[in-house]
């Protein structure tokens, strides 16, 4: 299942959100995405977590969560 994570603070590394997100399942993928011309985060990525029951944890736990003092956002992506 694929989440979006929206509203991370431009300091959190890929590093940071697969780690975050590997304490409630497997994470198979984790893409941070960054500005092509700075290579600076653009403050959203995507996780993949193959078991549902385990995003759907993550989503509920995280959703509004502190991180890196912002707030973030967790959903299931759409396709």
């Amino acid at each position: 299942m694929k989440l979006l994570v929206r509203n991370l603070e431009r300091t959190t590394s890929e590093h940071d959100i697969r780690a975050l997100f590997s304490t409630h399942g497997t994470v198979t993928e984790c893409n941070l995405v960054l500005d092509q011309l700075t290579g600076l985060s653009k403050g959203f990525a995507f996780v993949e977590m193959p078991d549902e029951n385990e995003a759907k944890s993550a989503v509920e736990k995280l959703n509004m969560a502190v991180v890196d003092k912002s707030k973030i956002r967790v959903k299931i992506a759409q396709n």
